[in-house]
C-alpha cells in the first residue's frame, strides 16, 4: 500500500535462533507485499515465531515441516492459547511459501495412477491441445465422463473397446432422474465428445457418438430474467463510492450494465485490455474469442476512479482484485455473482436470479425496448449464433403484439 514500509513492523535484527529464524523477516516482507494491515502482520509473525520455537524444542528442521507437523503444533498451541480464525490459514500459507522457495520439500504423491485417471488425462489433453477448449468446459465434461466410466466398469479395469450404445442409454436415463434437463443435455454433449475421442484414438472402430440421444427440451420456455431500469439505477446507487470496495463494485456493475459483460469476461480483464487513447476495451470471451467494445463515458470515469483510489498496489495485472488482503485476482466466476447478490441486497430488490447474467439480460431487454434490432443486440451481446439472441424476442411484447394474428372466430 502507498506509504507503507517495513519499518512499521519492528523485527529483531539479530540472527534469530531456531530452524525458521532466518526466514521470519523475509516472510514478513511477503505479507507486507500482499497488503496486510500492520496489526495483522504482527499477529501472523508472532505466530510463526512460536512455531519456530516449537520446532526448536522438537528438534525439527524446515525440511520436516508438513501438514501433519502444523496440525501437531496447533494441538500443542491450543492447550494454552486461543486459536484465532486465520491462524491455520497463516501456517498453511507459510508452508506454501517455504515450498515455493525451495526451503521445504514438496511431498511427492505415492498414489498409483489408475487406468481411468490415465484415460481421462489423455482426454483432457486432447480437449486442451487438439480442440482448444476452455478450462471451464473441461470442468464440465470430465466429471460426467468419469461417472459414466465408473458406473460402467466399477472396480474392474477400464476397457473402452467394450463400450456399447446401450451403456450410454442406461447412463443418460439414470441422469434424468437426478439432474434437470439442461444438465442432462450437457452430460450428453460430454459423452458425444468422449466417444469421438475414443474413435480418434483408435479404441473404437464405430462412431458410437451418433448413438447418444438428443435430450428433448422445448427451447427457451421461460422469459429471460431481467431488472427494470429503475431497479438497475438503485443497484448502482447502492455502492458506497467513498470506500475502495464500493469503487470496485460500482465499476464491475457498470461494465455489466452498460456492456453486458459475462462473469468470466469481467474476471479475466487485465490492465492491458483497456486502451485509453482508442477508447476501447478488449474482451476475451468463450473459446478465447476476442472482441473490442467502445468504453462509454460513465464506464471510463468509474474505471479511472477505481484505479486511482480503489485498486490496491499489487503484483497482478488483473483489473479487479480482492478488496481485502491478500490482494490478488478474484478466484472464480462466483466472486462476480457475489458482488451482484450483495448489491441486490443493499438495493432492497429480490429478483429470482441474482447472478452476473441478470444484468446482461437487463441490457439486452432495454436495447430491444428502445428500438434496437436483434442483430444489434447480438453484436453487443457478442453472440456467435443468432439462435442465442432469439430468447430476447419474448420480452419485446410491443413487437409481438403487432405480429400476433387475431384469433379466428366462428361466424354467426
Amino acid at each position: 500500500m502507498p506509504g507503507k514500509s517495513r519499518s512499521w513492523y519492528p523485527v529483531n535484527r539479530d540472527p534469530e535462533y531456531g530452524p525458521l529464524g532466518r526466514y521470519v523477516e523475509t516472510f514478513q516482507d511477503t505479507l507486507l507485499a500482499c497488503g496486510y494491515a500492520a496489526a495483522t502482520i504482527r499477529h501472523k509473525v508472532r505466530l510463526v515465531r512460536h512455531l519456530n520455537h516449537w520446532l526448536h524444542q522438537e528438534q525439527l528442521s524446515p525440511k520436516d515441516l508438513d501438514e501433519q507437523r502444523i496440525a501437531g503444533f496447533l494441538r500443542y498451541w491450543r492447550k494454552s492459547h486461543s486459536i484465532h480464525l486465520g491462524d491455520q490459514l497463516t501456517l498453511k500459507n507459510l508452508l506454501g511459501w517455504l515450498r515455493e522457495s525451495g526451503i521445504t520439500p514438496v511431498l511427492a504423491l505415492q498414489e498409483e495412477v489408475s487406468d481411468l485417471d490415465r484415460l481421462l488425462e489423455d482426454y483432457a489433453r486432447h480437449l486442451r491441445q487438439e480442440r482448444g477448449l476452455a478450462p471451464a468446459t473441461l470442468r464440465n465434461y470430465l466429471p460426467s465422463v468419469r461417472r459414466f466410466l465408473q458406473g460402467r466398469f466399477g472396480a474392474n479395469a477400464v476397457a473402452p473397446k467394450e463400450l456399447m450404445p446401450k451403456d450410454v442409454m442406461a447412463f443418460l436415463f439414470q441422469q434424468t432422474r437426478i439432474y434437470r434437463v439442461r444438465r442432462v443435455q450437457l452430460i450428453a454433449t460430454a459423452l458425444r465428445s468422449f466417444l469421438r475421442f475414443l474413435r480418434f484414438r483408435g479404441d473404437l472402430t464405430t462412431d458410437w457418438a451418433v448413438s447418444v440421444p438428443t435430450v428433448a427440451n422445448r427451447r427457451c420456455p421461460d422469459l429471460p430474467k431481467y431488472l427494470p431500469p429503475q431497479d438497475v439505477d438503485r443497484l448502482l446507487r447502492s455502492c458506497d463510492r467513498t470506500r475502495a470496495v464500493g469503487l470496485r463494485d460500482y465499476a464491475m456493475l457498470l461494465l455489466m450494465v452498460r456492456l453486458g459483460l459475462r462473469a468470466g469476461e469481467l474476471l479475466t480483464l487485465t490492465l492491458d485490455d483497456i486502451h485509453w487513447e482508442a477508447g476501447l476495451i478488449t474482451l476475451w470471451g468463450k473459446s478465447h474469442h476476442q472482441e473490442s467494445l467502445p468504453i462509454p463515458k460513465d464506464v471510463g470515469e468509474a474505471l479511472v476512479r477505481y484505479l486511482k483510489k480503489g485498486r490496491p498496489d499489487c503484483s497482478t495485472r488483473r483489473l479487479f482484485v480482492r478488496a481485502r488482503a491478500p490482494f490478488r485476482e478474484l478466484a472464480r466466476n462466483s466472486s462476480v455473482c457475489v458482488v451482484v447478490r450483495y448489491a441486490c441486497r443493499r438495493a432492497g430488490i429480490s429478483p429470482p436470479h441474482q447472478g452476473a447474467h441478470l444484468l446482461r439480460h437487463s441490457l439486452a431487454t432495454q436495447m430491444l425496448r428502445h428500438g434496437a434490432s436483434m442483430a444489434e443486440v447480438a453484436q453487443i451481446m457478442r453472440h456467435q449464433s443468432p439462435q442465442t439472441t432469439e430468447i430476447y424476442a419474448k420480452v419485446d411484447l410491443r413487437t409481438l403484439r403487432e405480429l400476433a394474428q387475431p384469433w379466428p372466430r366462428r361466424a354467426r
